[in-house]
């Protein structure tokens, strides 16, 4: 089976948040499957500055279109075993530095690219590239491609395409390309006249339109999956969920496990496994703690933030949370992350407050990230919804337990602490959106950390030996692949041969 991903992001090229995880790791578990896996990507300004020597040129195409002919130039290198295509046209991929831009110039943009990827898959089907390769399915992520299965829809009568699949994954339904139907117009794209899409006013809506279209959808977590059926998540597209609710299924992220390991992680100083935590993890916490300029005090409950500091994260809620706590309670802090001025703001204001505590490291420093998820003892995530989520995740691979909200790939991935010997449990969840369900949550899982140590350390061997990596998610892929081409091969009989008793 030959896949093509076409998306904005993929690790390490270009990365904003899950959606390039994903790009960056699940073509390479496919591929172990036996699965021809490769990736399209717009070969943005930052990518030619940092990987411009890794990059090889292909082959130079002219794609004709309404405003004019574009000269499109494909590049290409390898990651970690998978193809990946980098596609560069003026003006809309050929400099900047920049992966997103404002919305306007974006949709017009990605239409483009939309466009251009289809181009490129046929001209790898010519042989541009060397031997032919023509793709199976065409595997599309969130808004940015989301205009490819009408396009592959439109062009189904062509030959070739006619048994070309397509499958939609949603990694944040809060972002949808609205309004395009101007830059669609411009661009020579066919009107939508998908029924669903006319009477629900979503002919204009590129998410939308890839929902509509797709041959098989999918989400990235089972409970995110049923969440998009009802407005609070489905902001105005779960309409359209529920006609397609047969083709839609939640399908979990994965982590790739050989490289998030804290045996091997060179980022650590001390590196440790589910047998060693006990007694190597300490020596990492203590580590941070010098590194962070913090009191090195074994006995005093270190948590950690890794996160964009934005309403979706919850960061609007939890850090009024966390001030009460950190007033209330010996405990220290560590944040990392960017995002709302005004909540870097009220960041910033903990590290002034309680200074002797916390730190504020406003960016984003990956070893870093790493070396507070193997030191931290707890990791907060209250966001308000999470499709999947990868830093609940990452906080349990490296021993670290999670407090989060009950919501999408949260719930699905954390399991509740059962307040007693530990039976149960991954971490603390609450509900509410609020405060005080943070800083009470927070003390819960302190007051466990101190007064129910081995229950503590029960729960953080629990989580290290989770199975988080690809190998069950691939298979739902596979098998969700599988079930868009016989949708797409699905014969449709005409008038006469219904006439005749078809089938026969």
């Amino acid at each position: 089976m030959r896949v093509l991903f076409v998306a904005a992001e993929m690790a390490p090229f270009a990365k904003t948040g899950g959606l390039g995880d994903v790009v960056g790791s699940l073509p390479r578990a496919l591929r172990q499957r036996g699965v021809d896996a490769r990736v399209v990507l717009p070969l943005y300004g930052p990518v030619k500055g940092r990987f411009g020597d890794r990059l090889t040129y292909r082959f130079h195409f002219q794609f004709h279109r309404p405003p004019g002919i574009a000269d499109i130039y494909i590049h290409s290198t390898e990651q970690d075993g998978i193809p990946v295509y980098f596609l560069e046209s003026w003006p809309f991929f050929s400099g900047g530095d920049y992966v997103y831009t404002d919305l306007n110039w974006d949709r017009k943009r990605f239409v483009f690219f939309s466009q251009a990827a289809m181009a490129l898959a046929w001209e790898l089907g010519q042989g541009r590239d060397g031997a032919a390769w023509f793709p199976d399915v065409l595997h599309v992520h969130d808004w940015h491609t989301a205009l490819i299965p009408f396009l592959l829809h439109e062009s189904r009568g062509a030959p070739g395409w006619d048994s070309v699949a397509s499958v939609l994954t949603i990694h944040n339904m809060g972002y949808q390309g609205w309004d395009a139907g101007g830059y669609l117009w411009e661009a020579g794209v066919p009107p939508r006249h998908h029924p669903h899409l006319v009477y629900q006013g979503k002919t204009d809506n590129l998410l939308g339109i890839g929902i509509a279209y797709a041959h098989k959808l999918n989400t990235v977590s089972p409970r995110h999956a049923v969440e998009l059926h009802y407005p609070r998540f489905g902001e105005g597209l779960e309409g359209l969920i529920w006609v397609r609710d047969a083709d839609f299924t939640g399908i979990l992220n994965g982590l790739d496990i050989e490289r998030i390991n804290p045996v091997t992680d060179p980022a650590l100083p001390y590196p440790f496994d589910a047998d060693s935590f006990r007694t190597v993890r300490p020596r990492n916490k203590a580590a941070l703690q010098a590194e962070l300029g913090l009191p090195q005090q074994p006995d005093v409950p270190l948590i950690g933030i890794i996160s964009r500091l934005v309403e979706q994260k919850g960061m609007d809620f939890a850090i009024p949370g966390v001030r009460r706590l950190l007033a209330e309670t010996d405990a220290q802090l560590v944040i990392i992350g960017t995002g709302k001025a005004e909540i870097e703001q009220e960041v910033r204001r903990l590290e002034w407050d309680f200074g002797w505590k916390t730190r504020a490291i406003i960016g984003y420093l990956p070893d870093l990230a790493q070396r507070v998820y193997a030191g931290a003892d707890l990791v907060l995530v209250p966001s308000r919804y999470e499709p999947c989520g990868l830093t609940q995740m990452l906080a349990m691979r490296y021993g670290a337990l999670p407090v989060v909200r009950e919501t999408g790939g949260l719930a699905d991935t954390v399991e509740n602490y059962d307040n007693g010997p530990a039976d149960r449990g991954t971490g603390f969840v609450f509900l509410f959106e609020e405060p005080d369900a943070v800083r009470l949550t927070l003390h819960w899982a302190i007051d466990t950390y101190r007064r129910r140590r081995a229950a503590f350390e029960r729960m953080q061997e629990r989580a290290m030996r989770l199975d988080l990596s690809w190998e069950r998610p691939v298979q739902q892929y596979i098998a969700l692949y599988e079930g868009a081409l016989a949708a797409a091969r699905q014969v449709t009989p005409t008038l006469s041969e219904i006439g005749r008793g078809w089938p026969r």
